[in-house]
Formats: C-alpha cells, structure tokens, sequence
C-alpha cells in the first residue's frame, strides 16, 4: 500500500476526516499530506484536521478534537440530548479551573470554568447529528447545572427541559439526587421530582 492509499484508509475510518496526527503515526511526512490535500481537495478545517468534498463540516466533533477538555454543556448538551426543542444560540463547554479558554472565547465559544472536584462528574459520549462522537454531561447533571443557572436560561428551554428530562424512560432520579447534592441544588431538584414524577 503506498503513502496516498493509507491515507484513504484513514479517511474511511474517520468519516471522512483526516487528522495530521494520525498521518505522521504512519511515517508519513507532511509533504506527502501537502500533495494528497491538494490532490484530493480537502479542505483544512483547523489546525491539523481536514475533511473531504462530501463529510459536512460538524463544528461540534471539530471543537472537540481541538480541545478534548471541553465538555459540552448548557443549551449546548440540552440540545444534544434532545431535551430541548430548539437548536443551541451559542456553543457552551465547560473546562477545569485553571484551563486557558481564552482561544475558545475568541471562537465565540461560551466558556464555564468548573471546579477540579465538579469537572469529572457526569461527563458522557453522545453523538452530534452528525454521527460523531462527543463529550458533554449527561442528563442528569445537565438538569441540575440548568437549575443552578435558572435565571440565565431560557424560559422556554428551562420548562421544556425539565419536563422532556421527567418524562423521559431512560431518566436516572438517584443519579440526579447524588448530583444535586453535589452541586447544591438539592431542594430545588426535589421540589420538580416530587411535582412532575
């Protein structure tokens, strides 16, 4: 196989992305990655990622590649998991204290900075509506986080929230609980519980 076939392959494998990481894993120098570019017009989407003619571009799997310590959260990760009815205004992440998201803001990326403790809790994989493979937090810390920010959401995206999460089959409510208290959003967590389930 030459330098343009493993190339292919790895395209294949990535749906369609080609990432400049994987192509040196293969001794392969960036002059040849410069001529395959070129031959095959792929576009460079960012730093080191580039995609084919025909993969649509998700800005999403793209932010994640670029900055694996983002999670995506707020309306962000509500609207991932489908418990709002609205497509995100703006792309929320949340990275650990003491994570530069500098780079991130000047990509028009709302940044939290979460503390060391809070950072890990509940962070998943879901899949973008493009089929690739993300981290954002879970339903479960996505309803306290959006309880714990209530008046910076919203109101249609915070009621519909919280009533798709309740009436969801795959809902977690020990999960929940264990995450309120963690996050100190107990009472107001309970008052819904009660109310809705």
């Amino acid at each position: 196989m030459n330098k343009f076939d493993v190339m292919n392959e790895l395209i294949k494998k990535n749906n369609g992305y080609l990432y400049t990481s994987d192509v040196e894993k293969e001794n392969i120098s960036r002059t040849y990655l410069a001529q395959f570019v070129k031959k095959y017009n792929l576009e460079r989407v960012a730093q080191g990622i580039y995609i084919t003619s025909d993969t649509w571009q998700d800005d999403l799997f793209i932010l994640q590649k670029c900055y694996p310590k983002a999670v995506f959260s707020g309306e962000t990760a509500l609207s991932l998991h489908v418990l709002i009815d609205r497509e995100y205004n703006d792309i929320r992440v949340s990275v650990p204290k003491g994570f530069s998201g500098s780079r991130l803001r000047e990509k028009g990326v709302v940044v939290h900075q979460e503390k060391e403790e809070n950072y890990d809790l509940g962070i998943t994989e879901v899949k973008t509506i493009f089929g690739n493979t993300v981290n954002c937090y879970d339903k479960e810390r996505c309803i306290c986080d959006l309880v714990k920010s209530r008046g910076k959401i919203d109101v249609q995206n915070y009621q519909t929230a919280i009533l798709e999460y309740m009436r969801s089959k795959d809902k977690d409510l020990s999960r929940l609980v264990k995450y309120a208290e963690k996050l100190g959003v107990y009472d107001e967590i309970m008052m819904y519980v009660e109310v809705l389930v």
